[in-house]
């Protein structure tokens, strides 16, 4: 696949089809990938606690909160929750300033997944005390975010924000997730074809 191709099937999925198993091999590729991401200072602070537990993937999944403008929407239900969790922390005994690393390692993670035939959503809103204490993770690793993996089992369009100007995502009425991106004219400020406009 292309770079292009990739990027544009890359969106955040967040309805899944519980009944395909991802492997542990296929998590390690994607955390590979990331590995070999660039990072500041070549420090690599980032760790990765990997889930396809069924028990475990169910105490994870409670510590999420999946779509802060689809209020009336709890999440996906059973049958639709990813089969993998990558849990991306940061190893405090090497640096507490990660700058964009862990930006940077989730894309090439979701690039991997994608390239595989999955996909997943990269999770911000986490109760990371809470879910700290379920992985037993040590103290000198915090909570970062949390990628959900799986077979994505809904569709994501992508189109242009309309003249009103709302970014938001969205469902429609048929389910479809829509997805209002900035023109390219819009966020190009200067360029050999452009005036200064700002």
């Amino acid at each position: 696949m292309r770079i292009r191709e990739l990027i544009l099937r890359n969106r955040s999925f967040r309805r899944f089809d519980e009944s395909y198993r991802v492997s542990e091999k296929t998590l390690e590729i994607c955390v590979d990938l990331a590995r070999c991401s660039p990072s500041a200072r070549n420090a690599q602070p980032i760790k990765y606690y990997l889930s396809i537990d069924k028990d475990q993937n169910e105490r994870i999944f409670p510590t999420l909160a999946w779509a802060g403008y689809l209020k009336d929407w709890p999440g996906p239900a059973e049958g639709e929750r990813p089969t993998a969790y990558i849990v991306m922390l940061g190893d405090t005994r090497i640096t507490t300033n990660y700058y964009c690393d862990h930006g940077i390692a989730a894309q090439s993670i979701l690039l991997g997944a994608v390239a595989q035939g999955l996909g997943g959503c990269i999770i911000a809103a986490v109760q990371r005390e809470k879910l700290h204490k379920i992985l037993q993770l040590p103290e000198y690793l915090e909570i970062l975010q949390v990628i959900a993996i799986g077979k994505p089992a809904e569709k994501v369009k992508i189109e242009n924000i309309d003249d009103n100007g709302d970014y938001k995502y969205y469902r429609d009425d048929n389910d479809m997730h829509h997805v209002p991106k900035r023109t390219l004219s819009e966020i190009i400020v200067s360029g050999p074809a452009k005036r200064k406009k700002y």
